[in-house]
């Protein structure tokens, strides 16, 4: 290999962390070309993840190193949500990282890559394309070892929860969860129920924030937030709560503070 071809791999290696993974299209971009990224392969210090996607040779990457090279390397804004983001963000402590699953979510249409659904990442991996929230809002930044990724903030991981309930997700885990949300901040949470275009899970949270009795809801302005019309028949054989027209679980209903 030539000093200058070295130097230009010793620049791509030193210039990102460890437990990424790296774009070939993003490369052909910082000026590494496609015949360059062969050679690198070749000589064992790259390795194919599948048609677009490298990493270091003898790297150990995770999926968290994948979505780190969708977010930054792609912008898109695919990312942890729901009850993986919650424990990422230490707000789940009885939910264990290494259950064997996690939960991505990505704008309407934005379709995962080959190389990302071939690949075995050692979990589970559940993605959902949804626009009953704009794709940026109400995320956060979390520090992993050697670099940090975009997931849901706390206000925003509790509406996807809700989004998948009750079909992917139980109510009761997800009224559990939101009892731990003590600290939210208004205004944030307000922004994030203006834009939900979900009439469930708007219900449903605010349901469920009542009830667990936060200090928070009672800073939210409601007249603001379209709640629509007409009853939601959440589950079946349920509770209806007159006030948000909807039907939960009977132990649900029999949970936490009365509305």
């Amino acid at each position: 290999m030539s000093t200058i071809t070295g130097s230009k791999l010793n620049r791509l290696l030193n210039s990102h962390p460890p437990g990424i993974v790296l774009l070939s299209s993003w490369m052909t971009g910082q000026g590494y070309s496609h015949d360059l990224q062969q050679r690198y392969k070749k000589s064992n210090w790259l390795r194919s993840l599948g048609a677009g996607a490298f990493i270091r040779a003898n790297d150990k990457v995770g999926y968290e190193g994948a979505i780190y090279a969708l977010q930054e390397q792609n912008g898109i804004t695919v990312h942890p949500g729901g009850r993986t983001a919650l424990a990422l963000l230490g707000k789940a402590h009885y939910l264990e990282l290494s259950s064997g699953q996690v939960v991505l979510f990505g704008g309407k249409g934005t379709k995962l890559p080959t190389w990302f659904k071939n690949h075995d990442w050692g979990v589970k991996v559940d993605y959902h394309e949804t626009s009953f929230l704009p794709s940026d809002l109400g995320l956060t930044n979390v520090e992993l070892t050697n670099f940090s990724i975009k997931v849901s903030g706390a206000a925003r991981a509790i509406m996807e929860c809700l989004h998948l309930a009750p079909q992917k997700q139980e109510l009761m885990e997800c009224f559990q969860l939101m009892e731990g949300l003590n600290n939210l901040i208004p205004k944030q949470v307000q922004t994030l129920l203006e834009s939900c275009q979900s009439v469930k899970v708007k219900r449903l949270f605010l349901y469920m924030a009542e009830k667990a009795d936060h200090n928070w809801f009672k800073y939210l302005d409601l007249s603001s937030v379209d709640l629509g019309r007409g009853k939601r028949g959440v589950v079946k054989n349920g509770v209806l709560i007159d006030k948000y027209e909807i039907t939960v679980p009977r132990e649900l209903e029999k949970y936490g503070k009365d509305i």
